[in-house]
């Protein structure tokens, strides 16, 4: 009896067993269940893909998992979605720190049993390529479903970490437009306003960056959160999903070239088999694709080449569509584009990843291991020691060290002085130099070093011409740093505490003196001057107690302030220690050498009131940079303008008025800006950036002008020679072009314009043509006869750039006019120039 009993006991709970499996496996809800709606049919709220990605975690406890790692500016989520086997889970962080070993990033021998690959896969980098975000929902579904045998599988070798939106800031200005915008059928007429987003477009974060360029600077929130979590696992592979013109057919790998030596020859073998296994879901399904065009692996912060130069196998996968396509659009050809196709190819790119990974999974483990094995043995590249002045250039170096922590890249200080040959990074010169005690050394000797000669060589070898970016990003010169590349080791200890910088306060002192020679010190002016503390600054050089100071240097006197009472010496000191500037006290204004501080060189620093114009016609990108400028890295208030109304804003509220890049034929009519320069003439400064100094150009009242052409060659008849090919239209057209190369300009430092720089400065030129040197101006910042320090320059655009003006001040009237045809704060990882804006804004014209 009892016996019978358990029996069917028994059966009866294997029966409510299975009911409860099957219950399970089909109360996991797919997308369109959980949605409401199929993939496809419309654009999906980043809220709602949140919401999905949870649930789904919630429902798969034992082999997905989901973690907030940050939050964007508009403090939306940034989630990343962990997924393997129930048995990798349990070991998750084994796998991980086992891979940091492989590394060589954390010490110690690796533990336990076979070590899986790790995949990263980013979606929705661009926010107006919103298609990936759709897709990922289904890949993620796939990856957890019980029910798929396949995917089940490769998770047994991998762990999947997904980024399901990385810009979500982005994404939600584009998906909130077309939601509201897209006809109740949707209309596939490529004129139809569903189609034409408008300005600024959901491509950039908040602050209008492209986040796809900015995976090595990590000058964004959205940057610094993710390249932290992603260095907590350094994974084996790194795949980015983007949307690229309507018409074009999908893209995946092989890269095309160039490929920066630095790529390993196993990493341009998994380029062709990744390319094998995507090339096995399109053919299946008759879809087109096309290969190794258009799309580089040089330039080293896009998403595929970032984890590369840390020993990854990554690519970038592009399918037509990108923010004009809508949920559906007619091509060129006459067929029709929908965002259901659009979805099948992204999510066909991805499993495919997945499998390919997986099926190597041993090798790209060893080859991984291998890579940084060599990284610290036999580093890639020329030089193995970097080595930067540290005296006079603490503020700088701080800069340089806090980003060096960020990449994990190692530094130390010489233990003592010496020379060596090496590249001198200021004169462009290999030549015997001298380093001293206490400077900043760099060893290749690291796990790190690849990365690290990538984003410090002096110069990249290009391959091949045509490439996707900017050809020249050497940080030395980004930075403005003193130092030089050397080919040997240089002795140093491996590391030197910074010291906190404590200011004491003197009640007696008759004005303190702080240094003007990096953004830390910029910012100690805008903290004072937002603090109500009155600033001087010297135009010209002094001496004081066998002391000697730059123009520029910062006089904070004690005259001018007595309403702050006590506060004064507090307001000073506290800023200067929250920024680690070293402060000077002066007990006197006598000054053995130079202009005394009650000279008329010492000029006291008016609070600018800054307006920063924006608007349609506007680069989001330019406009964004300086945006971010204000507010994120100088915290120092500006007032953003409309170009739609600008033409009826009392300019007199305002001392400074900024032009980012951009078009300005319907901002700036004859009317409006006529009414600019009445501004001018009564004191106001304008600052013009790029190709707003173009616009400026050549009309009545500004000093700047065009080049005029050369036609020594206009008349003459063409000869055989000169006849072109066809074949050759691509690199015949960049003979005329600057693909970001970097040029030593020459500054006249005694301006204000250039005050704590020397006499020349490392400026990332991107146009083809500067206008010709100012007549009754000041020519700040030239270009004469030298080539460029590094990067790619066509022939026919070397000549334009000789003898040309790139940064310049017209005074006019009681006002200034300040010229900036180089970009000082381009994509906010030009380190070196934002000193210039600041002076721009802040020192001329006092």
């Amino acid at each position: 009896m009892l016996k019978s009993f358990l029996k069917h006991a028994l059966c009866l709970g294997m029966f409510l067993y299975g009911v409860s499996a099957a219950y399970a496996q089909t109360a996991l809800q797919t997308p369109e269940q959980f949605l409401g709606y199929r993939l496809g049919e419309q654009f999906t709220y980043h809220g709602r893909i949140v919401d999905y990605v949870r649930y789904l975690a919630s429902q798969n406890q034992n082999k997905m998992q989901v973690q907030t790692y940050g939050h964007t500016y508009e403090n939306r989520p940034l989630l990343l979605a962990t997924i393997s086997s129930p048995a990798n889970m349990q070991r998750l962080e084994e796998i991980r720190t086992n891979n940091l070993k492989n590394t060589g990033l954390v010490s110690g021998q690796p533990t336990g049993g076979k070590q899986p690959a790790i995949v990263w896969l980013s979606y929705n980098i661009h926010g107006n390529e919103s298609v990936s975000s759709e897709a990922v929902m289904q890949v993620l579904y796939d990856l957890v479903n019980p029910s798929n045998a396949q995917t089940q599988q490769w998770l047994e070798n991998t762990v999947v970490m997904i980024d399901p939106c990385v810009n979500p800031d982005g994404r939600e200005r584009y998906t909130q437009w077309y939601n509201r915008a897209r006809n109740q059928v949707p209309n596939a007429s490529p004129w139809a306003w569903e189609h034409h987003e408008p300005w600024p477009g959901g491509r950039p974060n908040h602050y209008y960056f492209d986040l796809n360029r900015d995976w090595a600077w990590q000058t964004q929130i959205e940057s610094k959160q993710r390249a932290a979590v992603y260095s907590q696992w350094m994974p084996q592979l790194h795949a980015d999903f983007h949307e690229q013109a309507v018409d074009n057919p999908y893209y995946f790998a092989p890269s095309a070239k160039p490929y920066h030596d630095a790529i390993t020859p196993w990493q341009r073998e998994f380029q062709g088999i990744i390319g094998d296994y995507n090339r096995k879901y399109f053919d299946k399904n008759n879809w087109l694709y096309f290969t190794r065009e258009s799309f580089d692996l040089f330039y080293p912060s896009y998403g595929d080449t970032w984890p590369t130069y840390q020993g990854a196998i990554a690519m970038t996968y592009e399918q037509g569509g990108s923010g004009r396509a809508g949920v559906v659009i007619q091509k060129a050809d006459g067929d029709s584009l929908t965002l259901s196709q659009r979805i099948a190819h992204h999510h066909a790119a991805s499993l495919a990843t997945v499998e390919a990974i997986s099926d190597k999974v041993d090798q790209v483990v060893k080859e991984f291991r291998k890579f940084y094995s060599d990284a610290q043995t036999k580093p890639f590249g020329q030089y193995r020691s970097y080595v930067f002045k540290m005296k006079g250039e603490e503020g700088r170096i701080k800069e340089l060290t806090d980003y060096l922590d960020r990449q994990q890249i190692r530094y130390g200080y010489a233990k003592g002085a010496g020379s060596s040959k090496g590249f001198n990074y200021q004169n462009g010169k290999t030549e015997s130099i001298k380093y001293e005690a206490g400077d900043l050394v760099i060893s290749a000797y690291q796990p790190k070093s690849t990365l690290l000669n990538v984003l410090f060589e002096p110069s990249a070898r290009l391959e091949d011409s045509v490439t996707y970016d900017i050809t020249a990003w050497s940080l030395p010169y980004a930075y403005g740093l003193k130092g030089a590349a050397f080919t040997g080791r240089i002795s140093m200890n491996d590391s030197k505490p910074a010291a906190a910088i404590t200011n004491t306060t003197v009640p007696a002192a008759y004005a303190y003196i702080a240094p003007w020679n990096g953004v830390q010190d910029l910012k100690l002016l805008a903290s004072l001057l937002k603090s109500k503390v009155r600033v001087r600054y010297s135009e010209v050089p002094f001496e004081q107690n066998k002391v000697k100071y730059a123009p520029g240097t910062l006089i904070i006197t004690r005259t001018g302030n007595e309403s702050l009472g006590a506060k004064f010496d507090q307001l000073v000191t506290r800023a200067a220690d929250s920024l680690g500037i070293k402060l000077t006290s002066s007990t006197t204004g006598f000054v053995t050498n130079g202009s005394d501080f009650g000279s008329r060189s010492v000029r006291y620093v008016k609070a600018p009131r800054v307006a920063l114009l924006t608007g349609e016609g506007v680069s989001p990108y330019g406009f964004g940079e300086i945006w971010h400028y204000f507010e994120q890295q100088i915290g120092y208030p500006v007032t953003v303008l409309g170009g739609d109304y600008f033409a009826n804003v009392p300019l007199h509220e305002f001392d400074v008025l900024i032009l980012p890049t951009g078009s300005y034929t319907r901002i700036l009519e004859e009317k409006t800006l006529n009414k600019v320069k009445d501004w001018v003439r009564a004191g106001g400064k304008l600052i013009a950036m790029e190709s707003a100094v173009t616009f400026l150009a050549d009309k009545p009242d500004f000093a700047v002008k065009k080049k005029a052409p050369d036609t020594t060659n206009a008349k003459k008849a063409p000869s055989a020679e000169d006849l072109k090919k066809y074949a050759n239209r691509e690199r015949e057209s960049i003979s005329e072009e600057v693909q970001g190369s970097v040029f030593r300009i020459n500054l006249d430092n005694t301006h204000p314009l250039a005050f704590g720089y020397g006499t020349t400065y490392p400026a990332l030129i991107r146009t083809s043509t500067l206008p010709q040197f100012m007549k009754d101006a000041w020519n700040v910042g030239v270009v004469k006869e030298e080539a460029p320090a590094t990067g790619f320059v066509g022939s026919k655009a070397e000549s334009n750039l000789q003898n040309g003006l790139v940064l310049g001040v017209q005074d006019l009237g009681r006002g200034q006019v300040v010229y900036l045809v180089d970009n000082p704060l381009f994509r906010a990882f030009w380190q070196g120039g934002k000193l210039m804006f600041g002076n721009a804004v802040f020192l001329v014209g006092q």
